[in-house]
This record gives C-alpha cells, structure tokens and sequence, in this order.
C-alpha cells in the first residue's frame, strides 16, 4: 500500500516547497495536474489488476459423468490415459506432459487447454497462467494480464515522476541548506520511490520481453511441449500480433485498462506446421488460416468448426461478440 503514504507526502511537500521554491503558481498547478493523472491510472489498473477474476476453462473440458466414472474405475493407467486421448479428440487441445500424455487436472477433473496451469492458491486451473501475484492476491492470467502490465507500466512512471521532481529538491537540502520542516517526507519519499523504481523497470522489462516472444512467466521456465517435442517459440506469432493478443487490436485503447477484443492463442507458423505433419489437431488446423485472415473471417471459420463439433474456441467475451456466434461456447 506503498501509494497511500506516498499521495500524503507529496501533496504535502509540494506544498510546502512551493512556498519557499515555487515562484509561480502555474508552476504548481501543472505538477499537481501531471501528478494526479498517473495517479488516477495507477490506481485504475491497480484496482482492475486486484478484481479482474481469472478466467478459467468452459465446461466442455470437464470430465462428463460417464467419463469420469470409466476413468476412476480404470485401475490400468494405460486405460486412463486412453480415456484422456478419447475425450481430448473433440478438444482443440495440442499441448502435452514431458512424457507426452494429455495434460489433465485430478484436481478440477478436467482437461487442461493450451497454456492452462491449475493454480494452487486459487484452487482452480486459469487459462493462459502467468503466475500468481501476491501484491495483487490475484491469479495473473488470459483475463487481467493485460491490467497487470499497465499496472507495472503506471508504478514505474508513477515512481520515476516522483523520483525525478523531488531529486532536485534532494539536492539543495545538500548544497543550499534549505530550511524546509518537511524535509524528512522529501527524503523519505526519494528513497522509497527510486527503490520501487529500480525493482518495477527489471520487473517491467522482464514481461516485456515475455510479450515481445508470446510466452507466460510459467512458459519462460518451462518449454511448452506438443506432440512434435518441446518448443519455446510455440505460439510466438511475430512481435505485432504477439502484442495484439495481449492488448487487443484497437490500439487506441491500449493505453487504458479496459478489457479488450475477444482473442485465442493460436500457434506460431513453425510449430503448426510441424504438427500438421505428425497429429491432426483441430487447432493447428485452423491455426493458421485464423492468423492470416480478417476476424470476421475467423468467426465465421470457428462457428463452422464449433457447429460441426470439431474445436471450441477460447473467448472472454466483452465487446465486439458477433451475434451469430454460438451460445454454447460461452460460459
């Protein structure tokens, strides 16, 4: 809660060195303007970042009754595995173990889609997983990762525009023995910002070297693996679209913590083709044909395909949703 202190002592001892520095009265207005704009985002994407519920898997990749009853009574973990290979042909499903079997989750009794972790914490599996954020007690993932990167994106300017409005002012308690009673808030608020500033631009920089490559913190750590082997660059589409898939395509809203365009996370070009090769999976199937046309164009080709049976896609749904889309994919 570093920003509440933080608010009280700067307003407080720009006040009062304007009163000893400030000549101008426009001078003051400006800051405080400046101040109270990044302000207001960093606590936007704060707040968004805190009450964003992660999303988590549509029901299609739960384990129906009947399933779960031959899976449970299945003592052959050749049989159970079977059972998971059966039940993930309907599934757009072409991420797999280290040893190559379906990823399932014993805990939610499901199958896990691409890039879904079970998160212990929350007790549930999140699509797209990041990881779990302690200073935000939420679960970072497909629906607030881009909330999480405004958020780190506003602290650091929020700390950098503090740190460098109040240096100077550092430097003349040194070198013109200023007296100016709230000396110890300027002090004390230089320290606190340059520090946060220094850990938030490694942090910073980290996620966004992570976008730039399409890949979760969790991906980071540990390659994705398809029936092909593993492969890090499984879903990094180029560094345009990679971007898109986080913010959204109308990049005017970029900037703004508001839940973007709908978007799935189709494989990258080299992996599509190496599976198209050796699996016939839904998702690479179409891969790259919802990469290379219009999203309208896409809608119609995964309406087609959910109609049909033969792969669900992933959407949150917030704007832009095409009527003719099926309701049962929704949750």
């Amino acid at each position: 809660m570093y920003w509440l202190p933080s608010y009280y002592r700067v307003i407080r001892s720009k006040m009062d060195i304007s009163a000893s520095l400030i000549n101008t009265f426009s001078s003051l207005v400006a800051y405080l303007t400046v101040f109270h704009i990044i302000f207001v985002f960093f606590i936007w994407t704060y707040w968004m970042s805190i009450f964003t519920p992660p999303l988590q898997p549509d029901k299609k990749f739960h384990m129906s009754y009947a399933d779960k009853e031959r899976y449970e009574n299945e003592e052959r973990p050749e049989g159970q595995r079977q059972i998971l290979v059966e039940m993930a042909r309907k599934l757009p499903v072409c991420t797999r173990t280290g040893n190559g079997a379906i990823r399932f989750c014993d805990r939610c009794q499901l199958i896990k889609p691409d890039r879904c972790h079970h998160c212990s914490v929350c007790a549930v599996c999140v699509l797209k997983m990041d990881h779990h954020c302690p200073w935000v007690n939420n679960c970072i993932g497909f629906s607030n990762y881009k909330f999480f990167l405004l958020f780190l994106a506003y602290s650091l300017l929020y700390c950098t525009f503090i740190a460098m409005t109040v240096f100077k002012y550092f430097i003349k308690f040194w070198t013109v023995n200023l007296q100016i009673k709230d000396t110890f808030h300027v002090l004390f608020l230089l320290f606190v910002a340059v520090m946060f500033l220094v850990s938030l631009l490694f942090l910073f920089g980290y996620h966004c070297w992570l976008i730039s490559q399409n890949r979760s913190t969790l991906e980071a750590f540990s390659a994705p693996v398809f029936s092909s082997g593993p492969d890090k660059n499984g879903f990094n589409l180029g560094f345009a679209r990679n971007l898109q898939q986080v913010f959204g395509e109308e990049k005017r809203l970029w900037l703004f913590p508001v839940k973007s365009r709908a978007h799935s996370w189709p494989l990258g070009e080299c992996t599509h083709d190496m599976l198209s090769k050796c699996c016939r999976c839904p998702l690479a199937q179409m891969a790259s044909l919802c990469s290379s046309t219009s999203f309208s164009q896409a809608w119609t080709l995964v309406t087609v395909l959910t109609h049909t049976h033969t792969a669900v896609w992933f959407i949150e749904g917030f704007t832009d949703v095409p009527q003719q889309f099926p309701s049962s994919v929704l949750k």
